[in-house]
């Protein structure tokens, strides 16, 4: 009987990977493993596209301003068509940062420079003058996954706004979030999730890497993964919860 299968797509590994990210495909990878999957990692750099009809779960990170115009041309042009179709084939994407905005409409600078972004999220992102920095706590309503709150570490000066295609992922209890206006954080369309916590996210939120998996292997039929001992990933979570009750 063949083994199981997750295969992660890494958009950009060697320009879009701050913050501690690569902690997010790790996660990934090995929890699969751990669950007894055959788990993949594909690295899509600029310019490739070989295995992307393959890929589950996607994973989108940071960079700086000059990072992200880097990877701009090539993901219209190389990775627009496949990534809607693997969205439009029930593959999940994770989008941190500043491959968050790169798959909205639009990023404007400060200058008011408009970057028209993919589309595949209904968002916009605005330069900002004050940078937002420092731990997150996020209570989201999605409806599998406990605990019901998120823990990272934001850094960033864009500000997103949603637009009525998108969710937000939750609401700030501590932190900025999206914008600092409107009290929300990141965002849901189909199986796109977009959010600004790094630190890195799924390392310390296990419950929502395993939403993400899940929502990918639905399409084979899929739809409960094995218990993990999360023990010391949940710790982490708490601690950092902890210090938000503090404050």
């Amino acid at each position: 009987m063949a083994r199981k299968t997750l295969t992660v797509g890494w958009l950009y590994p060697d320009l879009m990977n701050i913050y501690g990210d690569r902690g997010n495909i790790l996660t990934l990878l090995k929890r699969a493993e751990w669950r007894d999957f055959d788990a993949r990692l594909i690295e899509l750099g600029r310019g490739t596209t070989e295995g992307i009809d393959d890929v589950d779960v996607f994973f989108f990170g940071g960079g700086q301003d000059r990072e992200q115009a880097l990877v701009y041309e090539d993901l219209l042009e190389t990775k627009q068509t496949a990534l809607e179709r693997a969205v439009a084939s029930g593959a999940s994407v994770l989008a941190v940062c500043g491959g968050y905005q790169l798959l909205g409409q639009y990023y404007q600078t400060g200058e008011g420079e408009r970057f028209p972004g993919i589309g595949l999220i209904d968002v916009r992102t605005e330069a900002g003058k004050q940078r937002f920095i420092g731990d997150v706590v996020v209570d989201t309503d999605l409806p599998d996954i406990q605990p019901q709150t998120l823990v990272g570490f934001e850094n960033h000066s864009g500000r997103t706004y949603l637009g009525p295609k998108a969710k937000p992922l939750g609401r700030v209890r501590m932190g900025f979030g999206n914008n600092g206006e409107d009290h929300t954080e990141g965002c849901i369309q189909g199986g796109i999730l977009g959010t600004y916590l790094h630190g890195s996210l799924l390392p310390k939120n296990p419950h929502l890497a395993d939403h993400l998996v899940t929502s990918a292997l639905a399409r084979r039929g899929i739809t409960e993964l094995a218990p993990l001992d999360d023990a010391a990933e949940i710790a982490a979570h708490e601690k950092i919860l902890a210090r938000a009750q503090r404050r």
